[in-house]
């Protein structure tokens, strides 16, 4: 959970963090390695706080930078840089780190620190990779909470209808499981224009996870409440004459919670992969704007792969490490589900 909550935390405060506009380009520092921060000068004097040197682009065949030692740059916290609105509320230009903006002054352009170094264009890679995370960690989890509702109230409804109702909607469920997943969000996203603004993007995505992942829920709704409306308890609320309504919401949903949110943390990983792979392949969120799958398209050219592989496969780094804790967060409320079971 504490990783979890540290991947949205570093999402919703991505323009803070940065030092760097995720959008601005620099043409004199392209693929560029990131930026040694130091301690200690060329003299071999150390500091108290650390500083960078401004570089230079000195073979630009291979891409060889060197540093200009002649003046060094302290960081700071809080640091000035690019006007940002923060939460998208309160504009402001401070960030959590930087160059100091009086060391800055009176100099046309200030060394920018770049974590991951730059992309092709010149931007930098450690902004990009944290304003991505918005779309990505949006657009995942909230088609997995919509698709699980809906799951929940279609298997609910199967649950309790009579045998004809129940039939017909757990065959579209099977004929929905059957089809594979990513094939058929391909096919959907193939029937809408190539290139749509983020917001439209997000919409549609969210919309086509709904439609594919609603039928694994439902069946799994079904069955926790043909099971449990045959406890004694729900017996005895119906001897009581209790409606269904204040059964199904006061007995039977509270106690298949715990499985249904397992169920949730099983297909949020799938959902998360399935964005980034559209992104990957040019369907899904459109340049410039960042998410981890167009980042990581980048990634396919061997040459830049050989000279910078932490560096571009730095958003893969980061699917891997959200889904592992999601994974593990699933894993823990299935033993909780389990000792509370066998208790």
């Amino acid at each position: 959970m504490a990783v979890v909550a540290a991947f949205y935390l570093a999402a919703l405060f991505a323009d803070f963090i940065a030092p760097n506009d995720y959008r601005a380009q620099s043409r004199r520092e392209i693929m560029s390695p990131p930026v040694a921060i130091r301690l200690r000068d060329g003299e071999g004097r150390w500091h108290a706080r650390p500083f960078v040197y401004r570089r230079r682009l000195a073979d630009p065949l291979r891409r060889i930078y060197e540093e200009d030692t002649t003046r060094a740059y302290p960081l700071a916290l809080f640091a000035r840089g690019h006007r940002y609105r923060l939460l998208g509320l309160f504009e402001t230009d401070v960030h959590l780190f930087g160059v100091r903006a009086e060391d800055a002054a009176g100099i046309a352009e200030a060394p920018r620190v770049y974590l991951l170094g730059t992309d092709a264009l010149g931007r930098d890679r450690f902004a990009r990779l944290l304003v991505a995370a918005r779309f990505t960690l949006l657009v995942g989890p909230l088609g997995t909470i919509l698709a699980s509702l809906v799951g929940i109230v279609v298997g609910v409804f199967a649950g309790y209808a009579g045998r004809a109702v129940e039939a017909i909607l757990m065959r579209a469920a099977d004929v929905m499981m059957s089809l594979p997943t990513l094939i058929v969000i391909l096919a959907a996203r193939a029937a809408f224009p190539l290139e749509l603004p983020p917001g439209r993007a997000a919409r549609l995505l969210i919309g086509i996870f709904v439609a594919v992942g609603w039928a694994e829920t439902a069946r799994l709704a079904r069955g926790l409440v043909l099971t449990l409306k045959t406890r004694e308890y729900v017996l005895a609320a119906e001897s009581l004459g209790l409606s269904k309504a204040r059964i199904l919401f006061r007995h039977i949903l509270p106690n298949a919670a715990r499985p249904l949110v397992v169920q949730a943390t099983l297909l949020l990983p799938a959902f998360l992969l399935a964005e980034t792979s559209l992104s990957f392949l040019g369907v899904g969120v459109q340049e410039p704007e960042p998410s981890w799958g167009n980042m990581l398209a980048a990634a396919s050219d061997i040459n830049l792969l050989a000279a910078q592989p932490l560096l571009l496969l730095a958003p893969a780094v980061a699917i891997f490490l959200f889904v592992f804790a999601v994974r593990l967060v699933g894993d823990g409320l299935k033993a909780r589900g389990g000792k509370n079971i066998s208790s």
